[in-house]
């Protein structure tokens, strides 16, 4: 029987779902989970599926691993923990193309894509839904063009590696809309508190306010 599991690479740990599916076999989840773990640690900090293939009747089991979700390897080639949430208000890193073509290339084994610039194109689309900038513009507009030809010299030469004036150039324009976002978020709770408490304070006179006993006729 196979099981699919999705499991933080190299620190899988005992948990109720696991019991659920291991437990009815009779399963030894400790040392699943030993396997699991000593399969998955090159993936540390990474979400990654795995497929337990169970032989029910002697209890060996082998485990494979596939290639962590596209989102999760964005978030280890850029160094940030997770996503925006807010996309449209807040983006939470800049990534170079190069960046994107070096996650590319890890992925495209299991993508459904023809080619390279296919996967590419893949893998800005998960920036959209992150809230990632690609080359310092929305995500959208760089998937546009990728399809004009616009980056085919760096996706044909397979560049993995920014420049280190380029990261430079990337980190300080990211500081800058950060900042720009930072001061709207933080406006925007401002306010959100301010319309909090006036709707406090207008329920608490409300409240207070002497009732009027209606006149009996």
């Amino acid at each position: 029987m196979i099981i699919k599991l999705l499991v933080e690479g190299g620190e899988m740990a005992p948990g109720p779902a696991l019991s659920q599916k291991l437990g009815p076999i009779g399963m030894n989840i400790n040392q699943v989970i030993q396997k699991v773990n000593e399969s998955t640690k090159d993936f540390k900090g990474l979400k990654v599926p795995v497929e337990l293939d169970i032989d029910a009747s002697t209890k060996d089991f082998s485990v494979s691993v596939f290639s962590p979700p596209v989102s999760e390897l964005i978030k280890k080639e850029l160094g940030i923990e997770k996503g925006s949430g807010v996309q449209k208000k807040a983006q939470v890193a800049n990534a170079s193309i190069e960046q994107i073509i070096s996650v590319a290339k890890t992925k495209l084994p299991n993508l459904l894509c023809k080619d390279l610039k296919t996967a590419v194109k893949t893998v800005v689309g998960s920036c959209v839904s992150l809230g990632v900038l690609v080359e310092s513009k929305p995500a959208s507009e760089v998937e546009q063009e990728i399809d004009e030809g616009k980056y085919d010299k760096e996706i044909k030469e397979e560049k993995t590696e920014t420049s280190e004036e380029k990261k430079k150039e990337l980190e300080e324009y990211f500081s800058e809309i950060k900042a720009k976002q930072d001061i709207i978020i933080k406006k925007e709770a401002q306010e959100k508190e301010a319309e909090t408490e006036k709707k406090e304070g207008a329920k608490k006179e409300t409240e207070s306010a002497p009732k009027v006993e209606p006149k009996k006729k």
